[in-house]
């Protein structure tokens, strides 16, 4: 009964140990972060597509829009923002099935902790964001904040400060980085 004891107070000890050394609540958000800047390269993809081929005018809105409606610290929002991600009504206000070859997204995404915290200057919420410009066609500005240590300002994998915007504190993709 001893040996037993002994055996299962072991491996509590190394289970703790593991735990400690992997962080899993970390490692969940570098999988989040992982995620943003995949889904804002393929929608900055889809933009660019959408921009050569059907914007002959004009942007659908010159507007912030967001991926959320939660306002306190988000970094834009927009009066008409919904959480649909259908390809043709979702909350960047372009609709992509006007494209020739059909949408080149399944659907639009959100962020994966939407509405969540991530890291800021100050706390701020999980949204993806698009900033359009109101002057020149076909430009715009992708934004997303990052939540996990690695990927944010200062982190091994840092992505906003090295992304090539103008602000270090969140991550920037687009025709123009300079729109917030």
């Amino acid at each position: 009964m001893i040996e037993l004891l002994v055996v299962i107070a072991i491996l509590a000890v190394l289970a703790t140990a593991v735990v400690l050394v992997l962080n899993p609540a970390e490692l969940l958000k570098q999988g989040r972060d992982s995620t943003r800047i995949s889904d804002l390269s393929a929608l900055n993809n889809a933009i660019s597509i959408w921009t050569a081929d059907v914007l002959n005018g004009g942007w659908p809105n010159t507007k912030v829009c967001t991926s959320t409606s939660t306002a306190p610290g988000a970094i834009g929002t927009c009066t008409s923002v919904s959480a649909s991600t259908t390809a043709a009504s979702n909350w960047t206000g372009i609709d992509f099935t006007r494209i020739a070859s059909g949408s080149p997204l399944p659907r639009v995404p959100i962020d994966p902790n939407n509405g969540g915290t991530c890291k800021g200057v100050t706390t701020t919420i999980c949204q993806y964001a698009i900033n359009e410009s109101t002057t020149t066609v076909g430009v715009f500005e992708l934004s997303a904040q990052m939540e996990s240590a690695k990927f944010y300002n200062g982190g091994s994998g840092d992505v906003t400060s090295k992304d090539g915007g103008s602000n270090p504190y969140v991550y920037e993709i687009g025709s123009n980085l300079t729109l917030w």
